[in-house]
């Protein structure tokens, strides 16, 4: 399970959710600009927990988290999923 939260006005994420495409990865995304009440307040919550900050952004493979957009990164956390 692939899960990105991001901004969609934030270039990086839209780099991160462009790698992700790219790859041909299933992928859950949370636009947290575009979230409302409750989801809104959750999603940045969860970012918060995972993290330890409200950036953007923030991409959970299983277990592991990624912060920024760092395609290394993300294609090893990739890697470990399978």
């Amino acid at each position: 399970m692939v899960k990105l939260y991001a901004l969609s006005t934030c270039p990086h994420c839209k780099k991160a959710k462009q790698f992700l495409d790219d790859k041909k990865v299933d992928y859950q995304v949370v636009d947290v600009d575009l979230a409302k009440g409750r989801e809104q307040k959750e999603a940045l919550e969860e970012v918060e927990r995972l993290t330890g900050r409200k950036s953007f952004p923030v991409i959970v493979i299983n277990e592991i988290v990624v912060q920024g957009y760092k395609p290394e990164e993300i294609e090893g956390a990739l890697d470990s999923e399978t």
